[in-house]
């Protein structure tokens, strides 16, 4: 039973990313009561600070603990999907990686639907959310809310990288984010201030952000469903610790839950594939299609891992502070290079590899991660019961697209050139993964990588943006046939970028944040 009910002129749902960013600024507006739930706690676990604890965050109780269903093209493994349950959001408890994407990335956007989100539009927002350490130099931010660092000095191993891939006709790069491109080694650009992890709502939600009168952040509540009068929203019922409680919104509801989180809502709302809602037990409100569909993520492979003939120092930051973006073979040298290998100073081996090797202990090797940045690939998201605390069937129909195999493959013979370069030598041992046999062919390549890849936590498209037939929300970020309703997370961006997408969301909530404050100006 719902014990009472609460009004507000725009509710937020989820203090992630996004959510953060709108709630921070559309709460600028003094008379906008604003107010942001969450169904996490605080970040009080002292790791979320810890940028070399992130990994350890995963199971936690600040983590939404998913699981895909078998993937029929990786050995029929399931996959851990690690999602921020907590204020930040997975800004929380992510790698901390802060990349842009490539131009291309956001004119893939455009050329979807979403007129108005290509790279010209999103460049000041980027510009605008970040402190980057080259401020002040053209197409950097200069004073924004994320600060942005390299590590300085980098661990050996990162210029041991930087100089295999310069050896091997790559171009050295700055950073991932700057004018010259993103082919080619780097340092990693992280969210990482004064040698703590910075989340977006560390960021944005400030002390004197949360001292405003007009903004309201509630904790540990988790959204039930949406409220309908008609076609329009007005409001939502959420419960915590078993009490029901009804939130009215004068202005209606944005929603911020994330790629996974948001859809589900919408879902548990009637607002989705008929058949999917009725199956889950849930009498349809509108059938749209493309709800919970597009769904789509990076893979990264932790296989390539070499013994070191020295003691591998301990990370100052968090384990992984430099990547290499590369061109597939054929590629046209202006379009977003589609495969990455980044070298981290652990040994890292998936659970399906560990019946072949004993894992090495930390400081006795490393690994040259590889992974492909835009999978052909498409899954889906679907809820299995009305229940909101009931778990999400999630499948990601890993390498289910042939080009994907394909790139995936050649992202592995990258990572085993780089790591037989001479730059390497000083430090190189024994290859222990792959082994000799997973080599012998490109159906034993092949079946490592089903093996050994594992999600790099960046799902997007669950209620993508646009005006394809499955499209969910136009460019207003309105869904498409009902009022009083936005959506502004990972979910509706159409396509991956290159890289992790949380600077993207970043950016795109920024600007949403402009638009929603002109569409409520009059209101």
């Amino acid at each position: 039973m719902t014990s009472h009910v609460q009004t507000a002129d725009i509710i937020v749902v989820g203090a992630g990313s996004a959510g953060s960013v709108l709630a921070a600024r559309l709460s600028e507006t003094s008379s906008l009561r604003v107010l942001l739930i969450e169904a996490g706690a605080e970040p009080e676990d002292p790791r979320i600070a810890d940028p070399a604890a992130w990994p350890f965050l995963q199971g936690s109780e600040v983590d939404w603990d998913y699981l895909t269903i078998p993937q029929q093209h990786m050995a029929m493994r399931t996959h851990p999907w690690p999602r921020g349950k907590v204020v930040g959001g997975s800004s929380a408890i992510h790698a901390m990686g802060h990349v842009r994407g490539h131009p291309a990335d956001f004119d893939a956007w455009v050329q979807k639907g979403a007129h108005g989100w290509g790279w010209g539009d999103l460049l000041p927002y980027f510009k605008k959310s970040e402190s980057s350490p080259f401020a002040g130099e053209a197409g950097y931010g200069l004073d924004g809310p994320i600060h942005l660092m390299q590590p300085d000095p980098p661990h050996p191993l990162t210029e041991v990288h930087r100089a295999a891939g310069q050896s091997l006709g790559l171009q050295r790069l700055r950073d991932h984010n700057g004018s010259d491109g993103m082919a080619g080694p780097t340092v990693n650009t992280l969210t990482i201030d004064n040698g703590r992890r910075q989340s977006v709502s560390d960021a944005y939600l400030t002390p004197d952000v949360r001292s405003r009168d007009n903004l309201m952040l509630y904790t540990g509540l988790t959204v039930d469903r949406l409220v309908f009068e008609n076609e329009r929203i007005t409001g939502l019922i959420a419960h915590k610790a078993g009490e029901k409680v009804e939130y009215n919104a004068r202005l209606g509801v944005l929603l911020c839950a994330g790629s996974i989180g948001t859809p589900m809502i919408l879902m548990r709302s009637g607002l989705g594939p008929a058949g999917d809602l009725q199956k889950a037990g849930v009498v349809p409100r509108k059938d749209l299609p493309g709800v919970g569909g597009n769904l789509q993520d990076h893979l990264l492979s932790a296989g390539n891992v070499y013994r070191s003939c020295k003691i591998v120092p301990p990370t100052g930051t968090q384990h992984s502070e430099s990547l290499t973006y590369i061109h597939a073979e054929g590629q046209p040298t202006d379009q977003a290079p589609e495969l990455v290998v980044g070298c981290v100073t652990l040994p890292i081996v998936s659970e399906a590899l560990l019946h072949d090797v004993e894992p090495p202990e930390p400081g006795s090797a490393y690994t040259l991660m590889f992974g492909i940045t835009h999978p052909r690939s498409r899954g889906r998201l679907r809820i299995t019961s009305a229940d909101p605390d009931a778990k999400p069937s999630i499948d990601p129909a890993y390498l289910s697209h042939q080009t994907d195999r394909t790139h995936f493959i050649e992202a592995l013979d990258w990572a085993r050139a780089l790591g037989a370069t001479q730059a390497y030598s000083a430090w190189r041992g024994a290859e222990i993964l792959p082994q000799r046999k997973d080599l012998v062919d490109t159906a034993a390549k092949l079946a490592f990588v089903e093996k050994a890849a594992f999600t790099h936590h960046h799902p997007v498209g669950t209620c993508q943006m646009g005006d394809a037939i499955d499209a969910v929300v136009s460019n207003d970020l309105t869904i498409y046939g009902v009022t009083g309703l936005w959506l502004c997370d990972g979910s509706i961006i159409p396509s991956l970028t290159t890289g992790p997408v949380n600077a993207a969301i970043v950016a795109v909530a920024e600007r949403a944040a402009d638009l929603l404050k002109d569409n409520f100006s009059d209101k």
